[in-house]
């Protein structure tokens, strides 16, 4: 197992003294797991003392009385606790009971006004914090609710990749668009990162291949849901691991190699970087002809965009793509990217 890969794993919401009690007995016995078991320890159990529902009259858990169950086990079986904070008063309660970890939710997290309150709650603590990606695909607004907790102080503070709520998004729950993880890695190199597969899948069918994706783009580990009897469970029913699967879960993960050491490979790497620097010449090339033709417009007196020439470009682009066994779809972007900057620069002329 990749050393830097954490695990959080344990039922959606707390749903009773029982129920917590069982699932910590269960990872209890994974402590002292060798790394290449089929089983592993986990860096805390997760589970939500309070449960945010879209709409009022269904199960929304237990608050309080939760925080004291997860509190018992945690001197029992000698495991911290990680739950969900939507609030100051949520922060208070959990310390009160020795909760020491706690994550963020997409619906708090499009709210900078939450998050720097919740930021200045913290400041100067040694807790360990969690940030799911907001609802909506919006880099700018993760990143920030990150800055406003890490900036307080001791605070460590991680992303979480739960997937973002699309029109359409299936056959997941939600939309996982790994472009967003990978410019979060570039954007934040020092800011751990993990998955949050059974979110992003809505079912436990889809759970293995997210997280086997996840891995693959290096993620730093996973939180996932694991719950005694998902049949019965008072929310995420469908998407929630029970123990065994939970074990087949792990097991059936690939953990690649991060460095390679094949001639092969490392040729490949220089032809691409080659084509890749053939391919800036190119670009640089195309708009120097776009400025060009953009004086020429101006001159001319035409409009910077026409939309005839502008089918005609894309319709013969696609049609080279279909011959050379192209994505339409990424040929599309990437030529609508192109575009865009090509009116960019005809417009400042």
């Amino acid at each position: 197992m990749d050393k830097k890969c954490e695990i959080f794993a344990g039922p959606c919401s707390a749903e009773s003294e029982e129920q917590i009690f069982a699932v910590a007995e269960f990872f209890a016995s994974k402590k002292g797991a060798p790394a290449d078991a089929a089983c592993t320890p986990i860096a805390a159990i997760r589970a939500g003392a309070w449960k945010p529902r879209t709409r009022p009259g269904c199960f929304e858990g237990h608050g309080e009385k939760a925080l004291e169950w997860m509190q018992q086990a945690q001197k029992q079986y000698h495991i911290p606790f990680i739950t969900e904070i939507a609030s100051t008063h949520h922060i208070d309660l959990c310390l009160k009971h020795d909760i020491q970890h706690f994550w963020i939710g997409a619906r708090s997290s499009s709210n900078p006004f939450l998050m720097e309150e919740i930021g200045r709650a913290l400041e100067g603590s040694p807790n360990r914090v969690w940030v799911k990606n907001p609802i909506s695909p919006d880099l700018a607004l993760w990143l920030g609710g990150i800055e406003r907790i890490s900036r307080k102080g001791k605070t460590l503070v991680g992303g979480i990749h739960r997937g973002f709520s699309m029109y359409d998004s299936a056959p997941y729950r939600n939309a996982p668009i790994w472009e967003m993880a990978v410019q979060f890695k570039r954007e934040m190199p020092g800011v751990p990162l993990i998955c949050d597969p059974s979110h992003i899948a809505g079912a436990r069918a889809y759970v293995q291949e997210i997280s086997q994706s996840a891995l693959d783009l290096e993620m730093d580990g996973f939180m996932i849901e694991v719950h005694p009897t998902p049949a019965t469970a008072l929310s995420d029913a469908k998407q929630q691991l029970d123990f065994k699967g939970f074990d087949e879960w792990f097991a059936a993960l690939k953990f690649r190699q991060n460095t390679c050491s094949s001639s092969q490979i490392e040729q490949m790497r220089r032809l691409l970087d080659e084509i890749d620097n053939d391919l800036i010449q190119i670009l640089a090339h195309r708009m120097d002809l776009v400025k060009k033709l953009g004086k020429l417009k101006k001159d001319s007196n035409v409009s910077v965009l026409q939309f005839d020439r502008w089918n005609k470009v894309m319709e013969r682009c696609l049609s080279l793509a279909h011959e050379r066994g192209l994505d339409p779809d990424f040929v599309k972007k990437l030529m609508h990217c192109i575009h865009a900057e090509a009116l960019r620069l005809q417009k400042e002329m």
